[in-house]
């Protein structure tokens, strides 16, 4: 069983920093790609920021320059540092990772059960 859990959400003002974190454990055989999505109410969940096990990024046009992404291979970890917040950026962030359990035949998506961000004006 794979399991992925957030840490690091809270309630930040306008121009502050959050610094997110997700950790994966359980029976992983190989990890590919690791992101964090966002979903903000009323709205469909959208991918921020995703990284590649060799450690390529893509971000959505509206975080870059503002959010970076880094991963941990050797620790199965991945974290987004947040900073010039937005209001417009509150939404519960879900850490994401593309996972081949052991004994598993093909990579299938995990998520993290959500971590709320909320940026006051």
């Amino acid at each position: 069983q794979v399991q992925l859990v957030e840490s690091g959400g809270g309630l930040v003002q306008a121009g502050g920093s959050l610094r997110l974190s997700c950790a994966a454990s359980g029976s992983i055989f190989s990890i590919s790609a690791m992101g964090w999505y966002r979903q903000a109410p009323g709205k469909q969940r959208e991918l921020v920021a995703v990284i590649n096990s060799g450690g390529s990024t893509n971000y959505v046009d509206s975080v870059k320059g503002r959010f970076t992404i880094s991963r941990d291979n050797a620790k199965n970890t991945v974290s987004l540092q947040m900073n010039s917040l937005k209001p417009e950026d509150t939404a519960v962030y879900y850490c994401n990772g593309q996972i081949s359990a052991v004994g598993a035949l093909a990579l299938r998506a995990y998520w993290g059960q959500g971590t709320q961000v909320t940026v006051s004006s």
